[in-house]
């Protein structure tokens, strides 16, 4: 396999883990703590070892955040949205082979939604604040030169942060492909509501990589 195909490959992996795991805790009913340490773990861990290989986004609104800074070519983002929408689709569709229907149908096979009482604007700007601190966390830790050598665990307490809080909210989703992985192997579209998650987040990311490139960075990077 070429490198393009490697970085590809790692990108399905990572994105089908975090799904996987992520959507997984929610199928099985456990708490907001528990959802929250998934997500931040399996994040953790799969960055810290595909990093190396693809640079570990498994985010499309990540990809679109580098593009848009001139981090990554359009083509290769282009590649690595399809890669991640792929990777969370395959997870989705395997976790409805493991959980019963009942079980899975009844959590929305872990599919992030809008609570009762919060609007399209208030989700939308719930979801670009938590991807905002995501991305930001991206770029201190894992891009800047002078970040900490702390792998991804920065990264992985962030979305676990985020979701402690952002959860009960929207969901936490930070991800377009967290979303739509699962709402189209089963979980279903919410309507309007769908749209919140590739809205927030890509607006977050393209924020926070454009704040952090033009203000935190050295020249030199």
């Amino acid at each position: 396999m070429n490198k393009t195909g490697g970085m590809l490959l790692a990108e399905v992996i990572g994105t089908f883990a975090l799904c996987f795991v992520g959507a997984g805790v929610i199928i099985g009913g456990n708490g907001l703590l528990a959802i929250a340490l998934a997500h931040g773990l399996i994040l953790s861990v799969m960055i810290s070892a595909l990093g190396p290989v693809s640079g570990g986004h498994f985010n499309p609104a990540v990809t679109i955040g580098f593009v848009v800074t001139g981090k990554q070519e359009a083509k290769m983002g282009v590649f690595y949205i399809v890669a991640q929408l792929l990777g969370a689709t395959l997870a989705g569709y395997v976790l409805t082979l493991i959980f019963s229907p009942d079980i899975w149908m009844k959590a929305k096979l872990g599919t992030p939604t809008v609570a009762t009482g919060i609007s399209f604007g208030t989700a939308i700007l719930i979801e670009i604040i938590l991807t905002f601190f995501l991305v930001i966390s991206i770029w201190g830790t894992a891009v800047d030169k002078r970040r900490p050598d702390i792998g991804g665990l920065g990264i992985g307490l962030t979305v676990a942060a985020d979701i402690l809080i952002g959860g009960p909210l929207t969901g936490a989703s930070m991800n377009p492909a967290r979303t739509f992985g699962p709402a189209l192997a089963g979980g279903g579209f919410d309507g309007m509501n769908h749209l919140v998650y590739w809205i927030g987040p890509i607006v977050g990311s393209i924020l926070a990589a454009i704040i952090y490139k033009n203000f935190f960075m050295e020249k030199t990077d």
